[in-house]
């Protein structure tokens, strides 16, 4: 995907050998869990906005600005809505604090912050007596996230020609080809297709690092390499060691060197210092590690254990740097004028590389299409990643835009309820704030969005033969799950289905015709969702009956003309 840039003048624009499992892990395992993130695993035009609308977003700055809502083609109330959004989910103690940020086309359209950062001593609910409210540039653990960037910098030395993606891990790690993985590629840790089991308890292993990362490098696959997915930390634990190997650096001073200081993310970084503390936001209380409030340093007890610096956990950053990373992606691997990875590297690192894995699209390092938490964002275009602590970033290629959630919802406890319906739920905003070119001088109803949704646009109709419906849609809707369909209906009450049913993307406006049977009273469009999910929706326009215009009424469905 090639992009095209506009440079432009900023000054106005922009501010200046233990393989034995032992009782310690047995107890961690039944007290704590993994901290890894838990999918919710499915089988996945001309009008003003003609150059803006969905999936043709137009030039694109080679950085982030400060810009307007009308700059990036986008509409404010939905963006507006994202504060509302927030605060009801911290209402509900979904989590005590939250910083969101939105881009399109460079232009940062929305960033703000809600709650508290810090608000609790401990794990039984007892706050503390100076609370710590968000901020815009609070520094997060971003947990999971770190793995993006362990990808970006394997990537690196893969264009300095170190490693090609099939190659053996132990051509250079010897010591991993123990108990049967010699044939395990870095392909495979960077898709999670290795057949490493999800997680251990590391941090109840060995006395030092050293001891730690010996054990992973020595430890057994659950399944035949590349015969499953399952998502693992240890495959980039493995290839964080494998970066310092081939680099002869540490992960996080080569993370630095090669990305983080290219960039500016002047606020990105493993281990930060005390200085930093008062701007970090809290993660949880942990007895078991003996640590309590666990404030300033990694939340993940594997990556605590291996020094604070490891390829599945450990950075710290904020909304603003994750951006630069996120358009940075966007922009073919440039952020300005700096090239951090070739234009053909980004390719690989964001097109699915496991298709034989429906519903668990991978590229390298990055997640695509995964509704679960990209929502109406999704799609085959879209990239991403979560993190357990709370974190999320979403990446629309096809329309340059950058959605990031970042919270503190293991704050004080990772027992709390999910994060994703707020991810789903910010998505779906920016989602709808990024107008479809409906054809402004036809009358075009949407359906909406809704989980577990039933919703009815209806027209009575007087049809004493068979005759044709025509009309025009536009529509992104859940492919498999959800489904819009045409029903006809003699009295109001049985309905059935008539034409073929729609779920899936459109790829544009099309024009349907239906034939509608005789003595048929009534005619709906009905779209129905299941309870989580959302595609961008069902847009219908020109609807005719016999080239004659229907009058369509519905409390569900609305007009859209943008």
């Amino acid at each position: 995907m090639k992009r095209k840039w506009v440079y432009i003048t900023l000054s106005a624009m922009v501010s200046t050998s233990f393989l034995t499992t032992t009782d310690n892990q047995v107890e961690a395992s039944r007290k704590t869990g993994s901290t890894i993130e838990k999918s919710e695993m499915k089988q996945t035009q001309e009008n003003r906005f003609s150059h803006f609308g969905w999936g043709t977003p137009g030039p694109t700055s080679p950085i982030l600005h400060p810009g307007s809502i009308i700059g990036a083609g986008m509409i404010a109330k939905p963006l507006k809505e994202i504060d509302s959004v927030m605060t009801d989910m911290i209402k509900e103690d979904v989590m005590p604090g939250a910083v969101t940020f939105v881009a399109r086309r460079g232009h940062i359209v929305q960033h703000e912050a809600y709650g508290d950062a810090v608000l609790y001593k401990n794990d039984e609910g007892e706050k503390v007596d100076n609370p710590i409210e968000m901020k815009k540039d609070t520094i997060f653990d971003v947990a999971s996230l770190s793995k993006i960037f362990t990808t970006i910098a394997a990537m690196k030395l893969y264009e300095d020609g170190k490693f090609e993606l099939d190659d053996p891990v132990a051509e250079y790690i010897p010591e991993f080809a123990e108990n049967g993985k010699e044939d395990v590629t870095i392909r495979q840790l960077m898709t999670h297709t290795s057949g490493f089991k999800a997680w251990v308890s590391l941090y109840t292993i060995g006395e030092n690092k050293q001891d730690r990362i010996d054990y992973v490098l020595q430890y057994p696959l659950d399944n035949e390499p590349g015969s499953t997915y399952t998502y693992s930390d240890l495959n980039m634990i493995t290839l964080g060691v494998l970066i310092e190997r081939l680099s002869g650096m540490s992960l996080d001073q080569f993370v630095k060197e090669e990305i983080t200081d290219p960039l500016h993310m002047k606020d990105t970084m493993y281990n930060p210092s005390a200085k930093y503390k008062h701007r970090i936001a809290a993660t949880e209380y942990q007895t078991w590690t003996n640590r309590g409030l666990v404030w300033g340093e990694v939340h993940d007890e594997n990556a605590w254990s291996l020094g604070g610096v490891a390829g599945h956990a450990g950075v710290f950053s904020t909304a603003s740097d994750l951006a630069k990373l996120g358009h940075m992606i966007i922009n073919d691997g440039r952020y300005g004028k700096t090239r951090i990875l070739k234009p053909e590297t980004v390719e690989l690192l964001v097109e699915n590389q496991i298709p034989e894995f429906p519903g668990d699209e991978h590229g390298l390092g990055w997640e695509v299409g995964q509704g679960w938490y990209m929502d109406a964002l999704s799609g085959a275009s879209t990239v991403g990643h979560t993190g357990y602590t709370g974190t999320s970033i979403v990446i629309d290629r096809s329309n340059d835009t950058v959605a990031i959630l970042l919270t503190n919802r293991v704050h004080p406890t990772r027992e709390t309820v999910s994060t994703n319906p707020a991810r789903r739920q910010f998505a779906r905003q920016v989602a709808d704030a990024i107008p479809v070119d409906v054809p402004f001088w036809k009358k075009t109803w949407f359906s909406g969005y809704g989980d577990g949704a039933d919703k009815q646009l209806v027209a009575e109709v007087n049809v004493k033969k068979a005759s044709t419906l025509s009309f025009d849609t536009w529509y992104r809707i859940e492919p498999g799950y959800d489904f819009g369909r045409i029903q006809v209906s003699s009295d109001g009450e049985s309905w059935s289905t008539v034409g073929e049913s729609y779920t899936g993307f459109s790829n544009g406006w099309v024009d349907q015709e239906v034939t509608i049977p005789h003595g048929s009273k009534f005619v709906r469009f009905t779209y129905e969702t299941d309870s989580s999910t959302n595609g961008r929706g069902w847009y219908v326009s020109d609807v005719k009956l016999n080239h004659h215009k229907l009058n369509f009424s519905s409390e569900e469905w609305s007009i859209r003309n943008y």
